[in-house]
């Protein structure tokens, strides 16, 4: 009895292992004929037909017309149904929330992004589910619906998606993925941002031929998420990447995560707003002090503008020769808001990073800005839902 329910076990198992494989391998070759499947997995022809019947069944491929002839009839071509259902993600940062709504494939079909400043979690939470509730309301019909809804906060995330501390939101130990699950009654992924970003790199962007890859989210706050060997690298509990606040200056500024002298105090877009505000830059109000305002000044040849960024860049490299150093990386993805000012930061930032990190260290790396700008977190959580909706389906 005990041997033959084991071999029961085996063999639900195998299926289970079958049907992703031939389910990845239309998603990656589709259009694609049952015969050029069976070729390619070494599965036989009456296994993969019989998985693809299921994967008929599910809604999840379907046919097409005939494809080019090899001899004989002409066969019927499967393809990804990309557009079965549809995942949210959202990016959820210090000063901004950027929503998204993808299909299967993770193609953005509709964007939605608020500012905000200095709200309290009850305020961003409203926002958060007004977001939602709209890239729900415009969603096509599916078979499926929203499948998932992804999560992409810049702090401290446990395997359970509770933020335990989000210092620049002043957020410690909010329930998130349960508050977000218990309204929409849907599977909700909430990550830290910048995993989530390394993740959409991995999936849709610069290092999508990659393996060792160190993403590095600048935005109010600096994070950093790693991909080593092709995985994301979580840590034992879910918490690495918080290398923002690894210590670059020992009796440094106090960080609002209670350290001194925290990397991001001094290469972040906050800190940035914050050198800008204590020059005399003809502007009277503090709150004009933005990226994108400073950038302006940039381009029209503003020397302190100019020199700010240079600044930036050069802080930047510090901490990242340090990452580089650790971890013998052959990519660096520098990512979110601060991408936008590529041009400023660049010259200092190589020139930093070629100061400060090990020779050998510097053979074979390249160091880029991220192709997907600010869209990397919310690209990055919207693959971890299809992903869970996709083996959720193939396991029943």
């Amino acid at each position: 009895m005990k041997i033959g329910m084991n071999q029961t076990w085996n063999q639900h198992v195998v299926k289970k292992g079958n049907k992703s494989l031939v389910l990845d391998v239309i998603k990656q070759h589709s259009p694609i004929s049952r015969a050029t499947i069976a070729s390619q997995t070494g599965l036989n022809k009456g296994t993969v037909s019989s998985l693809v019947s299921d994967l008929l069944n599910e809604e999840l491929i379907y046919e097409s017309g005939p494809g080019e002839s090899s001899g004989g009839r002409r066969p019927v071509m499967l393809l990804y149904n990309n557009t079965a259902g549809h995942a949210i993600g959202i990016d959820l940062g210090v000063n901004y929330l950027r929503g998204i709504r993808t299909d299967l494939n993770g193609a953005i079909s509709e964007e939605q992004v608020v500012h905000f400043y200095d709200l309290t979690y009850e305020a961003i939470q409203k926002k958060l589910f007004l977001m939602i509730d709209a890239l729900i309301a415009n969603a096509p019909s599916s078979p499926y619906g929203i499948i998932g809804i992804g999560v992409g906060v810049p702090g401290t995330v446990d395997k359970r998606g509770k933020v335990l501390l989000a210092p620049n939101l002043n957020w410690e130990n909010i329930n998130l993925q349960s508050i977000i699950e218990k309204k929409y009654q849907c599977p909700v992924v909430v990550q830290n941002e910048a995993n989530a970003g390394a993740y959409g790199e991995k999936k849709f962007g610069a290092g999508v031929h990659h393996q060792n890859i160190v993403y590095v989210s600048v935005a109010m706050g600096i994070g950093v998420g790693l991909i080593l060997n092709g995985s994301l690298y979580k840590g034992h509990e879910g918490f690495s990447g918080e290398l923002g606040h690894m210590t670059i200056t020992a009796n440094g500024d106090t960080c609002r995560c209670g350290g001194k002298g925290c990397w991001e105090l001094y290469a972040s877009e906050q800190a940035l707003i914050q050198q800008a505000a204590s020059l005399d830059m003809g502007v009277s109000d503090n709150a004009e002090h933005t990226l994108e305002n400073l950038l302006d000044r940039a381009e029209q040849g503003n020397k302190q503008a100019i020199a700010l960024f240079k600044q930036i860049g050069t802080s930047l490299g510090i901490g990242l020769s340090n990452i580089i150093n650790a971890f013998n990386p052959e990519l660096v993805v520098i990512g979110n808001r601060l991408s936008m000012a590529q041009k400023w930061i660049e010259p200092a930032l190589h020139e930093s990073i070629a100061n400060q990190t090990l020779w050998f260290q510097q053979n074979h790396l390249n160091i880029t800005f991220s192709k997907l700008t600010t869209h990397s977190t919310a690209l990055g959580v919207a693959a971890f839902t299809i992903e869970n909706f996709l083996t959720g389906s193939i396991q029943k």
